[in-house]
């Protein structure tokens, strides 16, 4: 039916424009509309303004509906091309105003956005292993850290291969998709670094390559440019600062099951 419709609508477009009409010697007349009449051509010159005839014999009629097929042509073409961006542009105001104001991250399932709760994470050294048991991240000395959350498998299951998330920034801050590794009773989401004497922080994170939409507002949408292997992940805010005292990060955890 829409392909009738787009049909119908470049037809009227052409229908309104003009055309040229070839004569056998060469030359050729501009109109918008012809009628065949026995040996005769009527057609509306629109150069004149006004209906004109001119022998049969005189017109090339196959040249003329060569030309007019391949513009007829182009112009379905266009139209179809603006509806399928009109429709796009639609479905992407719709996605747009399903996703809450408030920051954080979404995720859409069965055409249904929920937001994504939130993980604790805590920064451990290998001297204070006793910060698991700590709700607070402990004060960062020279050495080596690493942030983790508590539990070797999430809760919250994505059964997509390239699952679609969005992010509502507060600020002005990098994200991404990061590939955590599991360890007993934890998951690592980065490893940081201080540098001695200067106490600055490198964090190490596995970054999955990604692709990223920014739709207005602060509101960006993430999805991975491969399919995720089953295994654990998390939906990173970040800023990476290289200050030891402003390790501070957002993180959305989920895992993809085997067998997904």
């Amino acid at each position: 039916m829409r392909a009738v419709f787009l049909l119908l609508a470049a037809a009227l477009t052409l229908y309104s424009e003009t055309f040229k009409l070839y004569l056998k010697d060469g030359s050729y007349q501009v109109t918008r509309e012809y009628q065949v009449e026995s040996d005769r051509i009527r057609y509306f010159s629109t150069e004149r303004g006004e209906w004109e005839e001119i022998p049969k014999d005189l017109i090339d009629l196959e040249k003329t509906e060569r030309e007019r097929k391949a513009k007829n042509d182009v112009l379905v073409k266009e139209a179809r091309d603006q509806d399928e961006e009109d429709r796009a542009l639609r479905a992407q105001q719709k996605e747009i105003a399903a996703i809450p104001m408030n920051p954080g991250a979404y995720y859409k399932q069965e055409q249904k956005v929920a937001a994504l709760p939130s993980a604790d994470y805590q920064i451990i050294t290998d001297k204070k292993r006793k910060a698991l048991q700590v709700l607070s991240p402990v004060p960062l000395v020279p050495g080596k850290a690493s942030v983790v959350i508590k539990g070797e498998h999430s809760a919250f299951q994505v059964r997509d291969e390239r699952p679609d998330f969005y992010v509502r920034l507060a600020k002005e801050e990098r994200f991404g998709i990061v590939s955590l590794t599991s360890k007993k009773n934890f998951r690592v989401v980065e490893n940081i670094s201080i540098a001695p004497v200067v106490n600055v922080a490198y964090e190490d994170r596995k970054l999955m390559e990604t692709f990223e939409q920014d739709l207005g507002n602060g509101l960006f949408k993430v999805w991975p440019e491969k399919p995720l292997p089953p295994g654990e992940y998390a939906l990173v805010e970040f800023s990476d600062s290289q200050d030891k005292e402003d390790i501070e990060l957002f993180i959305w955890d989920f895992a993809r099951p085997p067998g997904a």
